[in-house]
């Protein structure tokens, strides 16, 4: 088991994080190379749903638009962050095959290349709310800065599930699909599109309390809403990080070396 391997390669991508960031650009300048928009037809899109869904389940749950549309605003936004950067995890080594198999660089460097594109798309995004909170006149206060430690912690514990996620998909390729599938099933559990508090009575908490993605999802989009995230998503998330880097590093220095051959 070469832990130090791990160590290393990581702080190398981590130093060396240029390569990443040159790279991310470049994959959101040739994906939309030629168009006027840009990157910004993600951004259309992503506000054409969020208008979508929020009157219709806003009608649908009896919710004042004012409080509701922030609210699904902010949470399809996070979550939009949080699903993408995992599904290009699963592929992260899978898609610079060339690379690996042809330059000597660091295997964090291309967990930390698709972080960083789906991080320029987040920003892009981001660029919604403010225009949904003027549009519903709602209210918007200084505590929407916790929103960046926030997403750093979030960004923190998303990288090391990256990290591993390229490691099992470069073995096992329909993994890729299983785990699509499983951000789906896990989407409709989160509180996303509808609020922890209209749980009716009796139905079991743990879905929420058990549920590592509402503790991340909160840490960025309370503050937006001009809440404070509980104490506990803190603490889930600090220890969440914590615990799953430390298995990640176990798991990437067991697996590290194998990489280039299950490409």
């Amino acid at each position: 088991m070469d832990t130090s391997g791990a160590i290393d390669d990581i702080g190398e991508g981590l130093r060396r994080y240029h390569l990443a960031t040159t790279f991310g650009w470049q994959d959101i300048a040739q994906r939309y190379r030629r168009s006027r928009i840009g990157a910004f037809w993600l951004t259309i899109n992503m506000g054409v749903l969020i208008g979508a869904l929020g009157l219709i389940f806003g009608t649908l749950f009896r919710s004042p638009m004012q409080e509701f549309l922030p609210f699904i605003c902010a949470g399809l936004i996070v979550w939009g962050f949080i699903s993408s950067s995992l599904s290009d995890g699963c592929t992260s080594f899978i898609s610079a095959e060339g690379i690996i198999l042809q330059i000597k660089m660091p295997l964090f460097t291309h967990v930390m290349r698709s972080i960083w594109r789906n991080a320029i798309i987040f920003a892009h995004n981001l660029v919604i709310f403010p225009v949904i909170v003027l549009m519903v006149q709602a209210p918007l206060s200084w505590s929407a800065l916790w929103a960046l430690p926030g997403f750093l912690l979030v960004s923190i514990n998303i990288l090391w599930m990256m990290l591993v996620l390229a490691v099992v998909c470069a073995r096992f390729r329909d993994m890729t699909l299983i785990v699509q599938n499983l951000l789906q099933v896990t989407f409709y559990l989160t509180p996303v599109m509808w609020a922890a508090k209209t749980l009716p009575e009796g139905a079991p908490r743990y879905i929420i309390e058990f549920n590592p993605f509402f503790h991340l999802v909160s840490l960025v989009r309370d503050p937006l809403l001009g809440q404070m995230p509980e104490a506990r998503s803190w603490e889930v998330a600090i220890v969440l990080a914590l615990v799953g880097w430390l298995l990640a590093v176990v798991f990437f220095g067991r697996f590290r070396a194998r990489v280039p051959y299950w490409l």
